[in-house]
């Protein structure tokens, strides 16, 4: 049996997942010893007929199926896999070259209850836009966070774009939820944890984040979580969470605070402060004063999560506030 098994759903980025492939084929673990299984989700730009002819230096494992989402195709690549331990990769984040060996060597000297979170860094040859070089700056923080031992890896911090572990424990715990399109790696996380799984960064286990988002998609995304963090609570068994939320909600930076409570749930308001915000961090982003840009994309961050939240609620502002408020008590 092989030790490791790479997964790496993908759609529709082609050029994007050639530079994965060409960073695995220079892994400094021989590439005889760890398969590579790529799951085309549906992919309609030549993703396919590149994986049924490509010529890469790996065990390359294609898979295809019809779009079905990130979770579908990675638990399709887990009931196919060979290995023992389970490396997930996005398409998007390139391996530095001891990426395998890191991940590996975590596993070697542990028990196998572990979870490898490895970093996604930016790359210093690509050009990232502004949103995303946010969504950067925020990962980097708590990387440093994390190696200042200021506090220890959770499941909040597993990223399925270069995370491992035991591919026993994934099956165990019944692979991820097909019904989430975003937040299925934290969901599954949360479930693992509650099996008793310890989580360890491992900030040598490097990849490049070779990221492309557009704005509209950044922008859905926290309130995606926003809503998924109420659903997890209410449904999967997460009683902890919600709880956790409102009380953190004490610790954000103070104008956070104030432009949600502004904000929330007065759609006028929010629509006003958020198309200014979004021009401040343009204005920002031309004029090279990063700081800038980056208190603005945290206030249109934090306001799509949390009227995510009280959307999800039911009870919309009134409902989110009166948590909020029993939480400091």
């Amino acid at each position: 049996m092989l030790t490791l098994s790479i997964i790496i759903p993908t759609y529709n980025r082609c050029k994007q997942l050639q530079r994965v492939l060409a960073g695995l084929e220079h892994q400094t673990v021989p590439a005889d010893q760890f398969e590579v299984i790529v799951v085309s989700d549906g992919s309609t730009d030549g993703t396919n007929d590149f994986l049924k002819t490509a010529s890469v230096g790996l065990q390359l494992k294609p898979i295809f199926q019809a779009n079905s989402g990130v979770a579908a195709a990675r638990n399709n690549g887990l009931y196919q896999a060979s290995g023992q331990i389970i490396l997930f990769l996005d398409d998007d984040v390139v391996p530095d070259p001891q990426l395998v060996t890191e991940h590996l060597r975590i596993h070697a000297s542990q028990p196998d209850d572990v979870i490898v979170l490895g970093p996604m860094l930016t790359p210093s040859d690509f050009s990232l836009a502004p949103w995303v070089r946010w969504e950067q700056a925020m990962l980097v923080k708590q990387y440093d966070a994390m190696l200042a031992k200021k506090f220890q890896p959770t499941a909040r911090q597993f990223y399925t774009g270069n995370t491992s572990l035991a591919r026993e424990h994934l099956l165990k715990a019944g692979g991820f939820d097909e019904h989430f399109r975003r937040a299925e790696d934290v969901e599954l996380a949360y479930r693992l944890a509650q099996a008793g799984l310890r989580f360890i960064f491992n900030a040598q286990a490097i990849g490049y984040h070779y990221a492309e988002r557009s704005f509209r998609s950044w922008m859905n995304t926290p309130y995606i979580y926003g809503k998924n963090d109420v659903i997890f609570t209410r449904d999967k068994q997460q009683k902890w969470l919600l709880p956790k939320v409102y009380s953190e909600f004490h610790l954000r930076n103070p104008l956070i605070q104030w432009l949600v409570r502004i904000c929330l749930d007065r759609r006028n308001i929010s629509t006003g402060i958020s198309a200014g915000l979004k021009t401040t961090a343009l204005i920002g982003d031309y004029l090279r004063i990063e700081r800038l840009v980056q208190i603005a994309y945290s206030g249109l961050f934090n306001l799509q999560y949390y009227q995510g939240i009280a959307d999800e609620l039911g009870g919309g502002r009134a409902a989110f506030f009166e948590q909020v408020a029993q939480a400091d008590e």
